[in-house]
């Protein structure tokens, strides 16, 4: 079982303020780096709150949220033309052979799955243009990323893939053999440790890492892909338990030392759009990632910042006295380092005080939900583009929207109790999960504003997730309606001149 615990949605992200410019900066490594002490372990801490009691988003919720295609408001497509083909393949027959030798179906859209789908996902992030979490189903993701790339090469932007998109992909990636790969697991692929989180956030800082629960979590995230397609690829295999020498199909996802053809000269971040592009000095995207940010309740910041630094493996510094939805008379805690830490694996921390962009515990959810403010990628999309952007870089908030709140509904419980509990003569319940306000529908992540998405089935068994709160002075008193359960739009007509049965792979 992947995740027993409801993720770690996140909020209210900021870097501990002893810090100062000088932990702004990124540091070099040392050769023999000494031990820190607990306040040297508190000042590089980021400090973030979340919320377990929020209502979990359904199936069907997530299913309108992946076909929810509102970013296209913001955008400027081309118009289809040509005779549109139905899709007839199906999510269950994708194979390893099936994706690499099978026809390729065009025009792609709408909402379909099937090996066509799985090889244009994987195309794309090959291409740097990330689709998010592989899934081999068409959505919101893989359309955005496909309108981005046609947009950057001089394509028809119709956020559809057609012949000559699928061509210049195809090349753009490197023009593989195989796009899912039987690979043999090495003793690092397999290796834990593989730690259970637990509910209680105290239990929780007792462990030595935010460790991934499980082998297959860790795949999940190598492969940039669901549990369910990795078990799909391997069907009858116990992922959990593979061991070194075992072999797997897997898909064949960018290289670690992939990158654009210049410098990243700026990154621009979209709020209606929810994306993240790192361009080149002349405007030209290099890399494209989707990403979650600040909902109605919690505006992401809108102008220009710039890249103070970056924080690897940051650990998360708990602390009631400044976050939303938690009583202040709890207790601080040091939650460690790992990819189940709220933050994720990356903190890229911005000039604006208590924002940054960061990875995630739930990689399902981005492009799907809002944060608390920040921006927030898988950890795979945050890792790489760590690597690629340095101190200084001027960042731009485009298309944001929302309003801010001032109101922490936690203290205000806590205190209507001690005043029923001073007058019934007993004491009330203590709170030690983190747990705030009993408003529903929030997940995600971020510094310095209220959460205000739903919670979204569980990256790792398909369970439903938990929802994060932002810091003091950030919060809402009601939940907005988050796009995933708006009503999608009805798909125009397909009118791509194309055909079916290209020849995808040789």
């Amino acid at each position: 079982m992947i995740n027993r615990y409801p993720s770690l949605v996140l909020a209210a992200l900021l870097l501990a303020a002893c810090g100062g410019d000088e932990e702004a900066a990124p540091k070099q490594p040392e050769p023999n780096p000494p031990a820190q002490d607990a306040a040297a372990a508190r000042a590089q801490a980021v400090q973030v709150a979340w919320n377990r009691r929020m209502a979990a988003m359904s199936a069907e919720e997530l299913n309108r949220a992946r076909m929810d295609m509102s970013w296209q408001e913001v955008v400027q497509l081309d118009p289809a033309t040509g005779p549109d083909i139905p899709n007839p393949e199906k999510w269950e027959q994708i194979t390893a052979q099936t994706v690499n030798t099978a026809p390729q179906h065009v025009p792609l859209h709408g909402d379909v799955g099937g090996p066509s789908v799985l090889r244009t996902q994987i195309l794309l992030d090959r291409a740097l243009f990330s689709p998010g979490i592989m899934d081999g189903r068409w959505g919101k993701n893989t359309a955005e990323a496909l309108y981005w790339f046609q947009r950057r090469e001089g394509l028809r932007a119709t956020a559809r893939l057609d012949s000559a998109t699928f061509a210049r992909l195809r090349q753009v990636a490197g023009n593989p053999r195989e796009l899912v790969v039987r690979r043999t697991m090495a003793e690092e692929d397999v290796k834990g440790p593989f730690t259970p989180i637990p509910e209680d956030i105290y239990e929780h800082a007792k462990l030595d890492c935010s460790c991934y629960e499980s082998l297959t979590e860790k795949l999940s995230e190598t492969y940039h892909a669901t549990p369910d397609l990795l078990q799909q690829l391997n069907p009858g295999v116990d992922l959990d338990n593979v061991t070194a020498g075992q072999q797997l199909y897997l898909p064949a996802v960018r290289g670690e030392d992939a990158r654009g053809s210049a410098q990243v000269a700026k990154l621009v971040v979209s709020g209606r759009g929810t994306y993240v592009h790192a361009l080149d000095s002349g405007g030209r995207i290099l890399y494209h990632f989707p990403s979650t940010l600040g909902g109605a309740y919690s505006p992401s910041p809108s102008g220009g910042f710039t890249v103070n630094g970056v924080t690897q493996d940051p650990s998360w510094h708990y602390q009631p006295d400044i976050l939303v939805g938690v009583p202040d008379s709890e207790p601080d805690a040091m939650i460690p380092a790992g990819p189940n830490v709220a933050v994720g694996k990356v903190w890229i921390d911005l000039s604006e005080p208590h924002y940054g962009i960061h990875g995630t515990n739930e990689p399902q959810t981005i492009g799907y939900a809002s944060s608390n403010g920040c921006v927030r990628l898988t950890n795979w999309d945050v890792e790489f583009l760590s690597h690629h952007v340095r101190a200084g870089v001027p960042v731009e908030f485009r298309d944001i929207s929302g309003q801010k709140q001032a109101v922490d509904p936690a203290n205000a419980e806590a205190a209507a109790a001690a005043t029923s509990s001073s007058t019934s003569g007993s004491a009330a319940p203590a709170r030690r999960s983190g747990a705030g306000s009993s408003a529903t529908g929030a997940t995600g992540s971020g510094s310095g504003r209220a959460s205000t998405t739903p919670a979204t089935p569980s990256r790792r068994s398909g369970t439903s997730t938990p929802a994060a709160e932002a810091p003091k002075g950030r919060a809402r008193t009601e939940p907005s309606q988050p796009k995933a359960s708006e009503t999608p739009k009805a798909a125009e007509p397909a009118k791509e001149d194309e055909h079916a049965g290209h020849t995808p792979l040789r």
